[in-house]
């Protein structure tokens, strides 16, 4: 970790891309080392242009507003955020293990210790955004990242919504596997659409499968709707007790919906082998720590990015209006403070060839 440079504005110049970690419709998000400290960073890079062709402007707000407030261990954080005429980039935590869905495809299923897990991070994760008004909306593997010590971070806020207004919300959004039945009636929703998901990603990691999946999309959707599902003979009882309590189709009645919130599903006897506490400041050991023989080894992500060379391309094709300093991206610019660098440190998290920079711009 470096510290934030305020002689001058950051831009692409300052780091050096290393790998292409992912791929996707709207850009594309590298592995990146700050020039000046070697700090390690995912930068995920937004081309405007696509933004804007598929209406998804206010989600990369929402995104960049989230990352910059929502504080959690188990949430990424962001550390810079700048843009130049094509592009919007945002770095945050580098978490070297991947992504879950790239260890489950892998191993199938997972064992019950290491499934609850996972589950119980999740719950705390999903309890501080709640607590702060905030719906995420988009729980699966894919956005669930292990860091170098075998924690999760959960990532990729563009669905998600702030509900500060206490109104539902009727936006169709999310993936199909995940997807609450009150999201697809558009009835509206609330916070209970994170406790359906959760149900889904706790029967995959144990099951192998989402608990309605099937290869199309429209008999997903039939089945989330109208079918019962099916809990194998195999499955621990507290396991499919509490999966019966969050796969309610009725968000009213849902475990977690009620004034207790989260704390609801804290206590239920499944996890009764977890502490929260301990949980929440990191003081367990993961059931899976990854092995990396370096701190850029990306053996977690897929050789289908990784064997791309890392670049940004910059293409002139005279039809790009310079959005740079556009009223649709202004305050995108950001930079960590000090005061988080304080509290980082004091954490353990910044790394000893960033510490004497740091001490040192905070005395100045």
């Amino acid at each position: 970790m470096d510290i934030p440079n305020i002689r001058h504005p950051t831009s692409l110049e300052d780091f050096e891309l290393l790998s292409v970690l992912g791929h996707g419709s709207y850009g594309k998000v590298l592995l990146v080392k700050k020039r000046d400290t070697q700090a390690l960073y995912a930068m995920k890079i937004l081309k405007k242009k696509h933004l804007a062709v598929k209406n998804q402007i206010q989600h990369t707000r929402t995104e960049r507003w989230i990352l910059e407030n929502i504080k959690h261990p188990y949430i990424v954080k962001l550390y810079y955020a700048f843009q130049n005429s094509q592009k919007l980039y945002l770095l945050v935590d580098f978490c070297p293990g991947g992504e879950l869905f790239f260890h489950l495809s892998r191993a199938k299923r997972f064992d019950e210790n290491r499934a609850r897990f996972y589950a119980a991070c999740i719950v705390l994760a999903l309890d501080h955004l709640h607590k702060q008004n905030i719906v995420y909306r988009d729980l699966k593997p894919e956005n669930v990242l292990l860091d170098a010590d075998g924690f999760i971070k959960l990532t990729d806020f563009g669905l998600s919504k702030d509900m500060s207004n206490n109104c539902l919300t009727k936006t169709f959004c999310g993936t199909p596997e995940y997807l609450a039945p009150e999201t697809l009636t558009k009835q509206g929703h609330s916070f209970e659409v994170d406790w359906w998901s959760l149900g889904c990603m706790i029967y995959e990691m144990l099951i192998g499968l989402p608990p309605f999946y099937t290869k199309r999309r429209t008999d997903i959707y039939r089945k989330i709707l109208s079918e019962e599902i099916k809990y194998p003979a195999s499955l621990p009882e507290e396991a499919s007790d509490l999966l019966r309590r969050l796969l309610v189709k009725d968000p009213k009645k849902r475990m977690g919906s009620s004034p207790l919130g989260a704390e609801e599903i804290k206590i239920h006897p499944w996890f009764s082998s977890i502490d929260w506490d301990l949980l929440e400041i990191k003081q367990v050991s993961p059931p899976f720590v990854p092995f990396l023989s370096s701190p850029t080894d990306c053996r977690y992500f897929s050789e289908e990015f990784t064997c791309c060379p890392a670049r940004d391309s910059t293409v002139y094709d005279g039809s790009l209006l310079n959005l740079t300093n556009s009223p649709t991206y202004e305050g995108f610019a950001y930079t960590i403070s000090p005061q988080l660098y304080r509290k980082n440190q004091d954490e353990g998290q910044v790394p000893r060839q960033a510490e004497n920079l740091i001490l040192r711009y905070i005395r100045n």
